[in-house]
């Protein structure tokens, strides 16, 4: 039996495919470091070009490694809960010329605020202890991304 790992996204009308980090390569002798998604309960699997800086911290997160100091995702997630919100999701919504553009989902008081975000932050907050944000790629980007021409 195969779980489900898709649904709609916060307006309902798109289908969206939660996704998880699988791998990340790091190179830090050029600009193209690459995360790789995979659907949560399949196969498919996406990269996105991440500058160096993100990989370092996509990296941390997907390691486990602690930090002596709050780290800028970990900055980030304490303002918004400070604030009295809280993160929900991650949408990496659309895809233009190799660039992806996401959605960073947070709720208050009730209300829920949709922020735009480039993924290798949401995709590094979403990883951010204690507990992981689920991430979702709509189902057109993630076609579009399975055959892009990541540089190597």
């Amino acid at each position: 039996m195969t779980r489900k790992s898709f649904t709609k996204n916060m307006r309902g009308d798109i289908m969206v495919i939660q996704m998880e980090p699988s791998r990340l390569l790091i190179c830090e002798l050029n600009q193209h470091q690459v995360v790789y998604l995979r659907e949560k309960h399949g196969k498919r699997e996406m990269p996105i070009v991440i500058g160096l800086s993100e990989a370092m911290a996509i990296d941390r997160r997907m390691r486990r490694l602690p930090s002596k100091r709050p780290l800028t995702h970990d900055l980030m997630l304490a303002v918004i809960e400070q604030l009295g919100g809280n993160a929900i999701r991650v949408d990496i919504d659309r895809v233009e010329e190799m660039t992806f553009y996401a959605k960073l989902t947070l709720e208050q008081d009730g209300k829920m605020n949709v922020i735009d975000a480039r993924p290798s932050d949401a995709i590094a907050l979403a990883l951010t202890p204690p507990v992981p944000l689920p991430i979702f790629v709509s189902e057109d980007v993630l076609s579009k991304s399975i055959t892009l021409d990541i540089p190597k």
